[in-house]
């Protein structure tokens, strides 16, 4: 078979939007203008463009062009694992599988689509035997697998609410998410295999079912076989999975309202409880369509297009990347998912797991958090080892900046496959919405170090200190109208109080999403990092990435912190962390070094009042430095106001903090 010369997926809809629409443009500036001028041709270009059905008709595409309170596609029904359903047939008959995974024991396992919607019916049927209704949540203590996936789609087929953590999280940082809600069913592992050894939850899950009295139902997927005498009274997820017949082969999702609630995320609970994040059915999907094809360039498995696609973005169940990987299923794209450490084990790293994955599953589009391939190109991966590599065409980022030495290094490495025209699609988005304001596309320049544009249908600006927006210059980012996958609310917060206080404090029915922003006048972005970790020395801002880039650059340094102890009245001062290399130590030729380079690559301004050795650099469970929590810490407030211990992936590490605290007090 022939394969027809490759179109990009957002070349394809302009040629649609030209074809059905009359509407061409002479570059993307110009096409990105008119999807946030006219967002109801836009949002509605896309649900025909994508064919998305409902069984009634939409009243209007957006009643109030408001934040909050935008209502998208009123009348209309929606289901996202109809959506779902809709590529079983043809990715079927042209031979290729939904789900592809593999685990850190080298099991491979493969899931066709006619097998996915057997299970996924299998047990939607036993949650509605079990009195699930429409509304009702379902909390989940499940890894990247298969399971997972199936869940979630039985889940919100019959209109449950989804709702997952991953087995890593701490029994107390599950409980502050999953009682705000509180779940019907509770869906769990007994165990995961992490990092070369076996990890047992069994009293993990006992201790969630005891402190979750709204759960009436526990189904457990026994991932290490463990002694079910540890556990509650349970189902196992083997058995309700099991059933066939007339009734499975029967059963339809339900239909919704297209705004009706589909899962709840959360924000990273560094601080006070978590957020509880209430996206809905319809915005979801479209906004992860137009990612995932229009943004992202991925395209249907069976689309002779993208013949044989296959999607990997390695993510916990706890980030919102892992929605994302799942969103793959919306469009018939072979998702490829890993469930274990990407860096090997404590006693053997090895930054290679992931290379070796996609090798052998044949993976197209390969993402990972920046700080992934920052790891590999210190540990000195050589990629060229793996020349199956050749079937990987585009390199996905998220999670931090990706510095410009880590992408020329990714570039360089590709090339040594044979992969000389490799495109890195850096994206960067967040948990609040579910999607991305700032990505790439195929069509576009790469400029290493840089975002190549602003996402279709997000009005997305960098405001200065007078809210006024700016080009060339470092501001805020805020997003200036409505976009279908924003919040509809956040769990039990009356009168939206959490809500508004979370992003439109600053600027009233403007979205403020807490991140440096530079536009270039080309359209391409930089994201410099939390604007509320921001260092202002001497009146000069700066977000802390640059800084990294420049210290992480130096082989002697793993990774680093910064916080600015500016505050009014006082004298700035900031210090400053570094975790160096093994047998490396901080003496005054390398504090010189630190120094030299950050003055070389930013300002003189920014040299660091100290420098101080670490053991580790506190990190969420998502993997982002916590500068604002030991900001807090630093400035005199107690630990236990600042951070969530359970919320962390390290927190023995806080004792250093919180003994450099009180020396400095």
């Amino acid at each position: 078979m022939q394969t027809p010369p490759y179109i990009p997926q957002i070349r394809r809809y302009q040629d649609w939007l030209q074809a059905e629409r009359g509407l061409a443009f002479d570059d993307y500036q110009a096409l990105w203008e008119w999807s946030v001028r006219d967002l109801r041709a836009f949002w509605q270009s896309v649900w025909d463009y994508f064919e998305l059905q409902s069984p009634t008709p939409h009243r209007s595409v957006l009643a109030e062009e408001k934040m909050p309170g935008a209502r998208w596609f009123e009348g209309a029904q929606f289901n996202y694992a109809q959506q779902v359903f809709r590529h079983v047939q043809p990715a079927h008959a042209a031979g290729f599988p939904a789900i592809v995974s593999l685990d850190e024991r080298g099991d491979r396992r493969e899931l066709s689509w006619p097998e996915l919607r057997r299970q996924v019916a299998s047990l939607a049927l036993h949650l509605r035997a079990q009195g699930l209704q429409p509304g009702d949540r379902v909390a989940a203590y499940l890894p990247n697998i298969p399971e997972t996936m199936v869940a979630f789609l039985a889940v919100v087929s019959l209109g449950g609410v989804w709702s997952v953590c991953a087995p890593d999280m701490g029994t107390n940082a599950v409980l502050d998410r999953f009682r705000q809600i509180e779940p019907k069913v509770l869906i769990a592992c007994d165990g995961v295999r992490y990092g070369g050894r076996d990890i047992d939850r069994t009293g993990v899950v006992a201790e969630l079912k005891a402190a979750l009295p709204s759960v009436t139902h526990l189904i457990v997927h026994h991932a290490l076989r463990s002694d079910d005498a540890a556990l509650p009274p349970h189902t196992e997820f083997a058995q309700a999975t099991v059933q066939q017949g007339a009734m499975v082969d029967a059963f339809e999702p339900q239909w919704l309202p297209f705004d009706h609630p589909l899962w709840i995320v959360y924000s990273s609970g560094t601080t006070g409880l978590p957020k509880p994040i209430v996206h809905g059915h319809g915005g979801s999907v479209l906004v992860g369509l137009a990612l995932k094809c229009l943004h992202n360039d991925i395209g249907c498995s069976y689309d002779r297009n993208n013949w044989g696609e296959r999607f990997h973005w390695y993510s916990s169940t706890g980030w919102v990347m892992w929605n994302a990987q799942t969103a793959g299923l919306l469009n018939g794209t072979t998702c490829c998912i890993y469930d274990g450490n990407p860096g090997g084990s404590k006693d053997k790293p090895d930054w290679t797991v992931l290379w070796r994955f996609a090798e052998q599953l044949g993976v197209t589009f390969f993402g990972a958090g920046a700080a992934f391939f920052a790891n590999c190109m210190k540990a000195g991966v050589d990629v060229a080892q793996f020349p199956g590599l050749k079937t990987v065409r585009a390199l996905g980022t998220t999670g931090s900046p990706l510095s410009e030495d880590v992408q020329r290094w990714g570039t360089a490495q590709m090339e040594r496959v044979g992969v000389h025209d490799i495109w890195w699609c850096n994206i960067s988005g967040g948990t609040d919405f579910a999607g991305a304001f700032i990505g790439g596309n195929r069509e576009l320049p790469q400029v290493p170090g840089e975002m190549q544009c602003r996402m279709l249908g997000s009005a997305v600006e960098a405001w200065n200190e007078n809210g006024e927006p700016v080009i060339g210059e470092v501001g805020e980012l805020v997003c200036t109208k409505p976009i279908p996958s924003m919040p509809l609310y956040f769990w039990n917060d009356e009168g939206d109080k959490r809500y508004l206080s979370s992003y439109f404090d600053m600027y009233p029915g403007v979205w403020r999403h807490g991140d440096w922003l530079k536009i270039a006048p080309g359209g391409s972005c930089i994201i410099y990092g939390r604007s509320d970790a921001t260092i202002n020395r001497h009146g000069l801002r700066m977000g802390t990435s640059e800084l990294y880039s420049a210290v992480e650059a130096l082989p002697e340094v793993l990774d680093s912190m910064v916080v600015d102890l500016e505050y009014l009245g006082r004298e700035s001062y900031m210090p400053l962390f570094v975790v160096l290399r093994p047998g490396v130590a901080l003496d005054a030729a390398l504090q010189a070094k630190i120094g030299g380079a950050i003055r070389n690559a930013l300002s003189p301004r920014f040299v660091p009042d100290a420098v101080f050795q670490v053991p580790e650099i506190p990190r969420t469970l998502s993997g982002k430095k916590q500068e604002l929590p030991i900001k807090k810490l630093l400035l005199g407030q107690p630990i236990e106001k600042v951070v969530n211990r359970d919320a962390m992936a390290n927190p023995g590490c806080l004792d250093w903090y919180v003994e450099f605290a009180r020396k400095r007090g």
